[in-house]
């Protein structure tokens, strides 16, 4: 057995279902081995991007370390969004990539390459990394796979990267320790009995709590059990944009999205609240504007999250817990207080929530379109047809606040964003990830993209094509990429530059039947019940509907520059 294979088989142990990959000359060895075992399913993209995209979102769906694979040179420069898209959001990803032979590889200081597309690219990607290396000596094979498999799913999730040259890949491997593999995440217990019963003191004594789940809470593998505390508690619930699968719509706890372009409402209910328990979100700006060190000043902060450095890095009152979410949540429902109907949250505070909710719905803060399409309004429709999907994929730019705001999600479906990296293009790969990680058989996947996005990983339509992945592609086309353009009539006296092609956007209606993909339009509200109809006609099998929209639609509510949470425009 050689490297290749040894690692095919540590894949397989692994429970790796697919290994994502563009191919390329460096990395044959690997796919070769890989396909010959026929353990681990190769997927075969158009390009890394979307190799690492697609992967991550099969991470993101079954808390598994998945695998992208990329050749030397260009084949793993083209790794490094998706990489960097693992960092930022706490996804415990494998990059393998190819490297040249050992004797290719540069030896002097300032040669800048020896062999045919040599690059450094542990060196390149080892600031986005928990764990980099290049393997190098064939007999630390296992030892340095186990060990960045660990440092992935250990502590603060995060992806690693093993660069292998040719030669090692070719050669001779050590025997493999049948008990090393698979890896699996260990939570440690949160034994703290005092400090957890002063966060649930805090709590209790509190005459208007929230809670707040961020990414950390599904990136910890605890999206179940702060459900379970949320409900125990009986304390409303606010989410940022990477907590916004935590709660389906409709639950009782639920209130909505907070920050810059977060639910009004619940931006209100977040100004207003005089204790904030944080599971999981950094508390950046994004989430508490410009006023965000006046607003942890006046009110009392209970964070829970596994990064010390995150905790370091606000000023806060109350309780700063180094703990993993997940055994910290474990530990507090095991609290013999933390008892159904033993917290009773006033119900004027429940009251004034209920009646914000009530008096700004998302789907009315834009201004009526005289027939036009009300993206808000639109995917709340959407959702409607939703319930067989296991998930909903969103890309970066208006597309994905109208979705955070608007998308009602059911039980257990994920919704999934390029959060800390903010990647467009993102969408249409993730959904490939999404769909392929249901099990035996693809799951249903609704992808939503702007134009814009949709342009920068287009090529993946092949994909979905080729393997028939039931994919629902939802596109709003506006011939804009309207968030910066907002920006630049905010900031720049409406000079879109570019931002805005005229209509020189593609025809993606044309473009999806080139790819052998059905597909529709639709521009008025009133054709919506048809365009759903045909969208979701075939449950099976992947569809486009291009969603047209005027150039000048925006997001509504935002918070504008300068100002607080409470203070957003429209103002109303």
């Amino acid at each position: 057995m050689n490297i290749a294979e040894s690692i095919a088989l540590i894949l397989a142990r692994q429970g790796v279902r697919h290994a994502y990959l563009l191919t390329g000359g460096m990395v044959t060895f690997l796919a070769d081995a890989i396909y010959r075992l026929a353990e681990t399913q190769l997927v075969c993209m158009q390009h890394e991007q979307g190799a690492a995209f697609a992967a991550e979102a099969e991470t993101r769906m079954t808390g598994q370390p998945c695998v992208a694979l990329a050749t030397s040179g260009p084949g793993a420069t083209n790794l490094l969004t998706g990489i960097g898209s693992c960092y930022f959001d706490s996804v415990p990803m494998l990059f393998l990539t190819g490297q040249v032979n050992r004797h290719e590889m540069r030896h002097v200081r300032g040669m800048r390459q020896r062999g045919f597309q040599e690059t450094a690219i542990v060196d390149v990607a080892r600031p986005l990394c928990k764990y980099a290396t290049c393997l190098t000596d064939p007999e630390a094979a296992h030892t340095v796979l186990a060990e960045a498999l660990e440092t992935a799913v250990s502590g603060r999730p995060g992806p690693v990267l093993v660069d292998i040259p040719m030669d090692v890949q070719r050669a001779p491997a050590p025997a493999l320790d049948t008990h090393t593999f698979p890896i699996r995440r260990r939570s440690p217990l949160f034994t703290d009995a005092a400090t957890l019963d002063s966060f649930l003191q805090a709590i209790a004594q509190a005459k208007r709590p929230l809670l707040m789940a961020g990414g950390g809470v599904t990136a910890g593998h605890a999206a179940g059990l702060f459900r379970q505390l949320a409900e125990r508690l009986d304390v409303p619930v606010v989410h940022t944009l990477m907590g916004v699968d935590v709660l389906p719509q409709g639950h009782p706890n639920r209130v909505g999205m907070v920050g810059t372009y977060g639910n009004r409402y619940a931006n209100l209910a977040l100004a207003a609240c005089d204790l904030l328990a944080v599971f999981g979100s950094r508390l950046d700006v994004r989430q508490l504007g410009v006023g965000g060190p006046q607003f942890l000043r006046e009110r009392t902060i209970l964070r829970v999250d596994c990064d010390p450095c995150e905790l370091a890095g606000h000023v806060v009152s109350g309780q700063n817990i180094l703990a993993d979410v997940e055994s910290f949540l474990l530990a507090a429902l095991q609290r013999p207080q933390t008892v159904k109907g033993s917290f009773g949250v006033e119900a004027a505070w429940r009251g004034q929530i209920a009646d914000w909710m009530a008096a700004y719905p998302d789907t009315e803060e834009l201004p009526p379109g005289d027939g036009t399409i009300n993206p808000n309004q639109f995917l709340c429709l959407l959702s409607a047809h939703t319930r067989q999907a296991v998930a909903c994929t969103g890309d970066v730019g208006n597309n994905q606040m109208w979705t955070a705001q608007s998308l009602r999600l059911w039980p257990g479906q994920r919704l999934l964003f390029s959060g800390g990296m903010g990647a467009m293009g993102f969408s249409l790969p993730a959904a490939i990830g999404a769909s392929l990680a249901a099990g035996n058989a693809p799951g249903q996947v609704v992808m939503i993209s702007g134009d814009g996005g949709m342009q920068c990983n287009l090529q993946e339509m092949e994909t979905v094509a080729r393997l028939r992945l039931p994919i629902k592609m939802v596109i709003f086309h506006n011939n804009s990429l309207g968030m910066v353009r907002h920006f630049q009539d905010t900031l720049f006296e409406g000079r879109a530059v570019a931002t805005q092609w005229g209509y020189s956007a593609p025809d993606f209606v044309a473009l999806s039947r080139a790819y052998g993909i059905p597909a529709a339009e639709v521009s008025r509200s009133g054709d919506l019940p048809a365009a759903f109809d045909a969208l979701f006609a075939e449950p099976d099998l992947p569809f486009l509907l291009q969603v047209k929209l005027p150039p000048t639609v925006g997001v509504a509510p935002r918070m504008s520059f300068g100002s607080t949470l409470a203070s957003m425009d429209p103002p109303r």
